[in-house]
This record gives C-alpha cells, structure tokens and sequence, in this order.
C-alpha cells in the first residue's frame, strides 16, 4: 500500500518487534522519525518506522489523519472512526512486512498520532501489545479494554493543546474497563515532547511487565508457550 513513511532503522536480521511512530497534525514522517534515535540503540533488532498521516495538511511536507478545522468533542469520533480503517491497514501491512505479529508490535504516538494509536486498540483490541501516547487523549473514553495491550500515557504538566485531565480521564477508564494502563506527568512540560518524557518511554518498554503476565501466571498458563516472540 502507498502512504508516507520513514525508515529509522531496519535490522540486517529478521525484526524481533516493530515499533511504529504517529506523528501530530502538521508534521511529518521523517520530522517525528528522529524520535526513533532514542529506540535504536535499546533495541537494535526493532524494525521502527515513523508513519505520515493519511491527507496532507497545508505545505508540503505536513500531513494529518483528520482535520482539526471545526473539531469538537460531538464530531471528532466521527472523524477518527472515517479514517481508522486506514490507520489499521497500515499498521497490519508493516507487520505483514516485517514478519513481526501484534505481539511485538509497540505504536507510538505524538498528539494527533497517539489519539490515533490509542483509538486504534478500541477499534481493533489486540492490535499491538504497547502503545505509547504523548501528550494524547481519547476521541470518546473507552467502555472497554483488555490486557492484551499495555498502554502508557505520558503527558505534559502544562499542556494547553491537549490538557493533562485527558490523559487523567483516559486512564480512570482503563482501569475501570480492566485495562492495563500507566499514566507519567511531565513537570512544567507543554505540549512536547522532551529528554524526561522519552525516559519513560524507554524505561516502560524496557522494565514495565505488561498485567496479562501476572493474569496468566495466576491462570497456570506460561507466556509465549506458544512460541511467538512477545514484545520488551
């Protein structure tokens, strides 16, 4: 399939994960994919892409999954449910590309790509075993999650885009669904992305057991018994 994208790091041997970028509106690819530096070196067997946005947005090379002219809380679930097959496909196709399952697939998001990310596990649950959101938010919480997914919101202390009540809320619902959820809040931060927040980004995919661990351990069942590569 076509769409705009950026390698970061592709391994000489066959991935172990896959580890997919989202950036915000008005960005791009190869702008969001200098993230991927700070992954390479942990996991040197992730193929890492950063992904660009389905529509472009303004001048070249900004692109976006939706627009925001006019978005409100009534219309942006609307919005983001028209392009979400689109979004899926994409994250299918770099699993089918790179050999790697959901199960070591990790979506990262800034912003517009963590609404889409973490939007993405309610339309498609199990869709990745970690999502990583910065600075994001829900289009409408959750009324239900699994443990299939990790995910970890990180979110600035002052952010006037995206407010640090919706990260909050988001996590509230996860846990009240079941879901598997941490929430970081980045002192004095806006709307950004800076050295702390992506330390606990790197420090939940490294150290952070997903809860389906403790689930299957307390069922009797052994993970990775099936022999599929499992993420982190």
């Amino acid at each position: 399939m076509k769409h705009d994208h950026f390698i970061v790091q592709n391994p000489d041997k066959p991935a172990q994960q896959l580890l997919l970028l989202f950036h915000g509106v008005g960005d791009n690819p190869v702008a969001m994919g200098q993230l991927g530096s700070w992954f390479s070196p942990l996991f040197p067997d992730a193929l890492i892409v950063s992904i660009g946005g389905a529509e472009p947005c303004g001048s070249p090379p900004a692109r976006q999954w939706f627009s925001v002219q006019d978005v409100t809380e009534a219309n942006r679930q609307a919005r983001v449910d028209a392009i979400m097959p689109t979004f899926i496909e994409t994250v299918r196709f770099w699993q089918k590309q790179s050999g790697v399952g959901p199960l070591a697939t990790a979506l990262i998001g800034f912003s517009q790509g963590s609404i889409m990310s973490l939007e993405s596990i309610k339309a498609e649950p199990g869709l990745a075993s970690r999502v990583i959101a910065f600075n994001g938010r829900y289009a409408t919480l959750p009324e239900n999650a699994t443990t299939a997914t990790t995910v970890h919101l990180i979110h600035g202390g002052e952010d006037r885009v995206i407010g640090l009540a919706h990260a909050v809320a988001a996590q509230e619902a996860i846990m009240q669904a079941g879901g598997d959820v941490t929430l970081d809040i980045v002192e004095d931060l806006g709307h950004a992305i800076d050295e702390r927040s992506m330390q606990f980004a790197l420090d939940h995919l490294r150290y952070t057991v997903p809860k389906h661990y403790f689930d299957e351990a307390l069922s009797g069942g052994k993970p990775n018994d099936d022999g599929i590569v499992e993420l982190f």
